[in-house]
C-alpha cells in the first residue's frame, strides 16, 4: 500500500501537471514577478502558476486509491493530516488567486494570510488530541517531542495546542519562503517527505501496538503505516512534479504548492513525535526563514542596512552571482546532509537505548 501510494502520486503529478500547463496557459495564468528582485527573474514572467493544485489533487487520489486496492480503512491520523494539507492548500490558492485576478506579485495580506492560517491551525490542533486508538494513543501527544515524546516536557492540552498551531505556522511559512527557484522548495521537500516515509515505516516496524515488537524501546504513535503510505505519496507527487518544475520551470506550485506542503512537514513531525527533530531534517527551511528575519532585524535596527543582499538566502547567492542552477543544486545538497544527520540521530537513539 505505501509502494502504492507513492507511485500513484509520482504517476498523479506527472501526468496531472502536464495537464494542469495546458489549461492554465489557456486561461492565461500566469506568475507576476517582483520587479525589485533578481533581474534573470523577469523572464519568468507569466510562467503558469498554481501548480501546487496538481499535487494536492494528486496526493488524495493517491491515498485514496492505495487504500481501496488494498482495502484497507483510512485512519483518523491519515485523515487529519490530509486535512491540514488540503486546508492550507486552499489558503494558498485564494493568495494565488489575487495575485492572478488583481495582476499584481501581492496576494493575500499578512494579516488575513496568519487568521487563515491560525483558524484551519486551531481546528486541527484540537482534532489531533481526540480519536483515542483501543490503546488510548491520540493522533498527537500533549509532550513536546524530538526522537519521542519527552516526559518532562508535558504540557497542558491548552498550551500543546498553541505549540502545534506554531509549528504549523513556522513550516508552512518556511516552505513558502524557499520556494523562490525553480525546483528548490520542491526538491527540498521530495526529500523530507522521503525521509518521514522511513521514520514512520521504522516506528511502524517498532510499534507499541505490536506484540512482537513492543518493548521498552517501542514507538507510542498511533497509524504509523498510514502516515508512511501519505508520506512517499508526498514525495512522489513532489518527484513527479519536479519534472515540471525544474529549470526552466514550465510551471510553478504557487502559495497553493508551498503552503500545503509546508503544513504537510508539520503535522508529520507532530503525528511522529519528532517535532524537535524536523528543525534537522528541515534545516534548510529553517536556514532560510532565519535569513529572512535576520535581514527584517538588521534592517530596522541599523536604519535600513541590509544583512543580506537580498532575503531569502537563496536570492542573495543569486545576486552574487551564483547561476540559479547552481544555488538549487548546493541547497538541494545541503538538505541531503541535514536529512542524513537527521535520520542518523534517529536511529542511534533507538540503537543506543537498546539493553
Amino acid at each position: 500500500m505505501v509502494l502504492t501510494a507513492g507511485v500513484l502520486g509520482l504517476l498523479g503529478t506527472l501526468i496531472g501537471t502536464r495537464v494542469a500547463i495546458g489549461l492554465l496557459v489557456r486561461k492565461g495564468y500566469g506568475q507576476y514577478v517582483r520587479d525589485d528582485g533578481p533581474v534573470e527573474h523577469l523572464k519568468k514572467k507569466g510562467t503558469p502558476t498554481m501548480g501546487g493544485i496538481a499535487i494536492i489533487i494528486a496526493v488524495l487520489l493517491a491515498y485514496a486509491l492505495a487504500h481501496l486496492l488494498f482495502w484497507r480503512p483510512p485512519t483518523a491520523s491519515g485523515l487529519l493530516l490530509l486535512g491540514l494539507f488540503a486546508g492550507m492548500g486552499f489558503v494558498g490558492f485564494l493568495d494565488d488567486w489575487i495575485k492572478i485576478s488583481r495582476a499584481r506579485s501581492l496576494g493575500l495580506d499578512s494579516k488575513g494570510k496568519l487568521v487563515l492560517q491560525g483558524l484551519i491551525g486551531v481546528a486541527f490542533a484540537y482534532l489531533v488530541f481526540q480519536f483515542p486508538d483501543e490503546r488510548g494513543v491520540t493522533p498527537a501527544s500533549p509532550a513536546v517531542s524530538f526522537l519521542r515524546d519527552i516526559g518532562w516536557l508535558q504540557l497542558p492540552v491548552w498550551l500543546a495546542m498553541i505549540w502545534i498551531i506554531f509549528i504549523i505556522a513556522a513550516l508552512s511559512n518556511g516552505v513558502n519562503l524557499s520556494d523562490g527557484l525553480d525546483g528548490l522548495a520542491t526538491g527540498l521537500c521530495m526529500m523530507v517527505f522521503a525521509a518521514y516515509a522511513l521514520v514512520n515505516i521504522w516506528q511502524y516496524n517498532q510499534w507499541c501496538s505490536q506484540i512482537m515488537t513492543a518493548g521498552p524501546q517501542c514507538y507510542q504513535v498511533r497509524d504509523p503505516i498510514d502516515l508512511a503510505a501519505i508520506s512517499f505519496a508526498l514525495a512522489g507527487a513532489c518527484f513527479g512534479f519536479l519534472w515540471w518544475n525544474t529549470s526552466p520551470a514550465k510551471i510553478f506550485m504557487g502559495d497553493s504548492g508551498s503552503l500545503a506542503l509546508g503544513a504537510a512537514v508539520a503535522g508529520l513531525a507532530i503525528m511522529t513525535r519528532t517535532e524537535l527533530l524536523v528543525v534537522i531534517l528541515g534545516g534548510m527551511f529553517v536556514i532560510i526563514t532565519l535569513s529572512v528575519v535576520l535581514q527584517v532585524g538588521y534592517f530596522k535596527l541599523t536604519g535600513g542596512k541590509r544583512l543580506f543582499k537580498m532575503a531569502p538566502l537563496h536570492h542573495h547567492f543569486e545576486m552574487k552571482g551564483w547561476a540559479e542552477q547552481t544555488v538549487v543544486v548546493r541547497f538541494w545538497i545541503i538538505c541531503g546532509i541535514f536529512i542524513a544527520a537527521g535520520l542518523g540521530v534517529f536511529y542511534t537513539e533507538w540503537v543506543a537505548g537498546l539493553p
